[in-house]
């Protein structure tokens, strides 16, 4: 059976994209406002590590529970040392996973390896394009990278599955990038800068 190579690149792009806006983060950044209501950028990648932690052991060991959530570290590292050390452990964890179709089961749901280091790398991607926004550079999701996700991600994020996690899709005014359409599929405004919306995770 096939390993995870084309899902390790998309997760290495991924990476590469959120990684990039975490580096312009500085300590007086953390209190920024983000996309998502009510987060402030700290709490944003605080989010971000909490979840990759989780997808991660889910594809290293076969199953995690659904409130798995790692335990957050005591004085030390930062959110963006933290946020680097949980993405090198779910690529790591990624790379050495075995076969694309081994079952894994987050909670009571259970999907193939393959498709855990999917919503993985939308996880990063949408969470690195919030990033690039609340430092005030607001870098699209590369194209390549978005036109990937765009048509996976209404198979992972359905109506049944979004509430609590994303808010509900933003209609665009016309034509737009897939980099674009995937953001607003997940409730974000494009150009949140110029036009402000109610995000959520």
């Amino acid at each position: 059976m096939a390993p995870l190579s084309k899902e390790l690149e998309l997760l290495q792009s991924a990476a590469r994209y959120a990684l990039a806006g975490a580096a312009l983060v500085t300590p007086q950044l953390l209190s920024r406002p983000t996309p998502c209501s009510g987060w402030d950028l700290e709490t944003l990648l605080d989010h971000l590590c909490d979840s990759i932690g989780v997808l991660g052991k889910a594809i290293a060991t076969g199953g995690v529970a659904a409130s798995a959530a790692p335990p957050h570290p005591g004085p030390g590292p930062d959110p963006v040392t933290r946020l680097r050390g949980q993405t090198a452990r779910l690529l790591a964890a990624c790379a050495a996973a075995g076969p694309a179709a081994r079952r894994v089961a987050i909670g009571d749901r259970e999907l193939t390896a393959s498709l855990v280091a999917v919503t993985a790398a939308i996880e990063i991607t949408v969470h690195g394009w919030d990033i690039w926004v609340a430092c005030g550079a607001g870098r699209p999701v590369p194209l390549g990278l978005a036109a990937v996700l765009l048509p996976i991600a209404p198979l992972l994020i359905t109506p049944g599955t979004r509430p609590g996690l994303f808010a509900d899709p933003v209609r665009l005014p016309g034509p737009a990038c897939p980099g674009d359409q995937l953001v607003a599929f997940l409730g974000r405004r494009p150009h949140p800068l110029a036009a402000p919306g109610p995000g959520t995770a």
